[in-house]
């Protein structure tokens, strides 16, 4: 269903949060707990209603602010930002009715809930972009007001996190920002005014100047991907998540991460074309980047004992699937990378949000302490299983279907070697997988003969927190049996790109 509205609508789910977060951080009398809550998840819920109303309208772009003939700010609703848009708006409002339980035991949470809104608002700015520039702005903005939430409890680590955290994103941006001089230089200033599939580079201008081009993009992917935690930039992600609030980590590993994704999907995509990178030297470094950060943040995940950094590492392990979904440059391959976009969303958001339940009803930090949690939060862990099924790929639960494409579309993509090292690698890094989730849940329920069951009290969270985790667990697995109309969806946008 589709119907007319202004364009200028679009304004709306990116103003309407920030002005929200602003009023919180000035405005002493929304500051009681009670208008806090009413504050962030009316106001979320109302955005997430006006994206919906976006989805569905047939208007979608606009210029809001011309500079010069190439350079302009302009908003776009295409298949592409609606998925992620979409995405990012149920799962941040998700994660905000549960961190109104945990953040009680928390100080300066209105400080909290002001960027947590704003945040929203520039991820909302960076999905709707129509352009490189309007993209660049609010992906720096979306660095600038995410690190609060990452040094949200002033301590000595989470301050020194949060300053990793700035310093790979903002050095991340600074090398993507040669990449888009160089394009806006040798690109088409028609095909740059909006993002349109395939290349907007102006070949006869490009001549003699393919091996920087290349270099340009290369620095791009490797720039935008530290967002993504690829390596070499991913080492921000496992200092950042153990010291974040567990509702900043959720949406750091599950939302902001993607905004990574998003970023090299509009550069290559969009901006460069596959057809001028497919078969070069960026293509087969992407690739093996790639493929090394997925194997390298399995096996580092596997290792690490506390319970958070562990999710954190798998984080940087499956983000770089989608990453390798995008690098091997064909249908099949694009489409199994926006399915994972959308399965490792809800799946890391659960993992998380059961993290800090767990942390915030019983303290425990490390892994080793979680025999018998099970028994003592059957709900929380119950959806923790059903996320770490999905997250390892059994069949029937989403992730499965997009590992599924991705390593059909490896196998297609005729990179000699490449091609077969990376379903090898994908399989690999899924028994990983398994081997550091499931441990969790298999000692959490069965802690063996030796546990002491009189000890045992139940603690379960308040329904406010439970019922979102299991909202994203069920989305993980039911999204997968019911896949269809998702999959009709990625493939359409896939198919538009290739």
């Amino acid at each position: 269903m589709q119907f007319e509205i202004s364009g200028w609508v679009m304004l709306v789910p990116i103003l309407l949060p920030i002005i929200g977060g602003l009023m919180l951080a000035f405005c002493q009398k929304l500051k009681a707990k009670k208008c806090m809550e009413i504050l962030v998840t009316g106001l979320l819920a109302l955005s997430t209603v006006f994206v919906v109303l976006i989805c569905l309208n047939n208007r979608d772009a606009i210029t809001l602010w011309v500079l010069t003939d190439k350079l302009s700010f302009a908003l776009q609703a295409d298949g592409v930002a609606r998925l992620f848009a979409v995405l990012a708006s149920v799962g941040w409002t998700l994660v905000a009715i549960y961190a109104q339980v945990y953040m009680q035991h928390e100080v300066r949470t209105a400080r909290f809930y002001s960027f947590y809104l704003i945040v929203y608002g520039m991820l909302m700015g960076l999905f709707f972009s129509g352009n490189l520039i309007t993209m660049y702005l609010f992906f720096e903005m979306v660095t600038l007001t995410s690190m609060p939430l990452v040094m949200h409890t002033r301590t000595k680590e989470s301050v020194a996190a949060a300053q990793k955290y700035l310093y790979y994103s903002v050095g991340g941006a600074f090398l993507a920002l040669f990449g888009i001089f160089f394009i806006y230089h040798y690109g088409d200033a028609v095909k740059l005014a909006y993002f349109t599939p395939g290349s907007a580079m102006n070949l006869e201008a490009l001549e003699g100047n393919m091996g920087l081009l290349l270099a340009a993009v290369f620095m791009m992917i490797v720039g935008f991907g530290a967002k993504a935690g690829m390596f070499p930039l991913h080492g921000w992600l496992p200092t950042a998540h153990p010291v974040a609030p567990a509702p900043a980590s959720a949406v750091l590993s599950g939302i902001i991460t993607k905004a990574g994704v998003f970023t090299i999907l509009r550069t290559v995509y969009y901006a460069v074309g596959p057809e001028l990178l497919r078969g070069t030297w960026v293509q087969t470094a992407w690739i093996i980047l790639a493929v090394l950060t997925v194997f390298m943040g399995s096996m580092l995940a596997l290792k690490e004992k506390v319970f958070k950094k562990r999710l954190a590492y798998s984080t940087v392990s499956q983000v770089s699937y989608i990453l390798l979904g995008l690098a091997f440059m064909n249908t099949t391959a694009m489409e199994g990378a926006l399915l994972h976009v959308v399965f490792h969303s809800l799946s890391k958001n659960a993992l998380f949000m059961t993290a800090g339940a767990v942390i915030y009803k019983t303290g425990l930090h490390n892994v080793d302490e979680l025999r018998g949690i099970g028994k003592r939060m059957p709900v929380v862990m119950w959806s923790f299983t059903l996320a770490s099924l999905t997250l390892i790929g059994i069949p029937p639960t989403g992730a499965f279907l997009s590992k599924w494409y991705l390593a059909t579309g490896a196998m297609a993509g005729e990179m000699s070697v490449l091609s077969w090292l990376a379903p090898v690698v994908l399989l690999v890094s899924a028994l990983l997988t398994a081997g550091y989730l499931m441990p969790v849940a298999i000692n959490g329920f069965m802690p063996g003969n030796d546990f002491d069951y009189d000890k045992l009290e139940k603690c379960e969270p308040a329904p406010s927190m439970t019922v979102p985790v299991l909202i994203f667990a069920a989305a993980a697995v039911l999204l997968g049996v019911f896949a269809a109309p998702l999959i009709s969806y990625v493939a359409g946008v896939a198919g538009t790109l290739l």
